[in-house]
């Protein structure tokens, strides 16, 4: 399994931003620009949350059973993959998520006077951080999971 590249986050970023950005300016010259929904910075919150609860427990759990403790919960690697696989699919919905409300969030800039406006960009802010966090608990989740490096490569097998 590849590890998630930053850069790649970045560019679903830019990308959603600008295209959302575009999009909010010729919606709003058509018609009335969708509002930005209270709920997406909690669900957001939540599969931040739900991520960084599932790494710590891994990370617990890998430290018992390194640590040999009588009765240590092992990591099943099946369980471990399919966490990754979650972490990794939820930072990339997050990256484009973020951009997609920052691009509205920068479009919203331009008319913070407007109470409803003003409101409609903190929600986009607040959505934006809370799919920073689940970015960062995505990759804080894949570096829990990250099998140790062999350190015998390049070496010849001992007879």
């Amino acid at each position: 399994m590849k590890q998630l590249r930053l850069k790649v986050l970045a560019g679903l970023f830019l990308v959603a931003g600008i295209l959302s950005w575009g999009g909010a300016r010729l919606w709003d010259a058509v018609g009335t620009l969708p509002s930005v929904p209270l709920a997406a910075p909690i669900v957001l919150a939540v599969i931040a949350v739900v991520l960084t609860a599932t790494a710590l427990s891994i990370r617990a759990r890998l430290k018992a059973q390194r640590e040999r403790r009588p009765g240590a919960k092992g990591v099943e690697p099946l369980m471990a993959a399919r966490a990754v696989v979650f972490g990794q699919a939820s930072a990339l919905v997050a990256a484009l998520v973020a951009g997609l409300y920052g691009g509205v969030g920068v479009f919203l800039l331009g008319s913070l006077d407007v109470p409803a406006r003003r409101d409609q960009a903190l929600y986009a802010a607040a959505a934006v951080v809370a799919a920073f966090a689940v970015i960062a608990a995505a990759l804080f989740l894949e570096r829990v999971c990250k099998l140790p490096e062999d350190d015998d490569k390049g070496h010849a097998p001992a007879t």
